[in-house]
């Protein structure tokens, strides 16, 4: 009796969740490739950002409405509990990517060439909810050591805390110069290390659906390799951000949607896709 031979195994179906991952999320955070930047390169972000600000002004100026308000509160904890304000300050200038979700997404839309849509920019965040809380709870912790070192630095400086007029007075007075070093220099440590794991990680994150970790990561490392550049870009934020708190924070409207937009270009500019 003859027998046919059995037919050969049906080759496995591709698995579409890996390949997607393959494209999106790289085994390592060390295995994102990043370009060299030069000192030019953060004025070129700051005019593509002008540039997609005037292309979409209506959905850049709610953003910068927004930031604005948050200068208005920041005065006001200032008034009330002025240990706090440079903690706060930095939630301000360094959380803000979070904000800025919508204008990476608007920046996202004109560099495919698609219509920015306001409803979409603020619903940017769903896409990523889990992992944006992942990464906002590790600032959050940031915050909230920063915010502890200050109250430290406070309480080791004066006898009690001192006011609204008291904290001004402190801050101007020569002879608190061990106290403004201090309070200074406890800022700047953790306003660089939130600037570093944070500088790209937000839009990496929106773009490349990547995980938490690994946005954090690849910032930090891009921060590390070329520290000069990355330098000059904190300091040109920095900068444009005090020039527009005068007057009464009115500059942001305008300022922080650009820099919303600069800060797309330069993940866009800095990590290889």
């Amino acid at each position: 009796m003859q027998t046919s031979d059995p037919p050969p195994p049906a080759a496995p179906a591709p698995d579409s969740g890996a390949a997607a991952g393959a494209d999106t999320v790289p085994a390592s955070p060390f295995s994102i490739a990043l370009r060299p930047l030069g000192f030019a390169d953060p004025l070129r972000w700051v005019a593509r950002g002008a540039r997609d600000f005037a292309r979409a002004p209506f959905i850049g100026l709610f953003y910068g409405g927004c930031f604005m308000v948050m200068g208005w509160a920041l005065m006001k904890v200032f008034e009330q509990a002025p240990a706090y304000t440079l903690a706060l300050s930095a939630g301000f200038l360094l959380m803000g990517p979070f904000l800025c979700l919508g204008l990476y997404q608007t920046s996202l839309r004109l560099e495919r060439g698609e219509r920015p849509d306001f409803g979409d920019s603020l619903l940017a965040w769903q896409t990523r909810t889990g992992t944006l809380a992942i990464f906002g709870f590790v600032l959050l912790v940031l915050e909230m050591l920063w915010g502890r070192a200050a109250l430290v630095v406070f309480a080791v400086s004066f006898d009690g805390m001192p006011d609204f007029k008291g904290s001004v007075q402190a801050l101007l007075d020569p002879g608190n110069l061990q106290f403004i070093v201090a309070y200074v220099g406890v800022g700047g440590v953790f306003a660089g290390l939130i600037f570093a794991v944070s500088v790209v990680a937000m839009p990496m994150i929106l773009h490349r659906q990547t995980d938490a970790i690994t946005a954090g990561l690849t910032s930090l490392r891009l921060v590390l390799t070329q520290p000069l550049v990355m330098l000059f870009w904190g300091a040109l934020i920095t900068l444009l951000v005090v020039l527009a708190l005068l007057p009464w924070f009115a500059g942001l409207l305008v300022v922080g949607p650009v820099l919303g937009h600069a800060s797309w270009h330069a993940y866009r500019a800095a990590v290889i896709d």
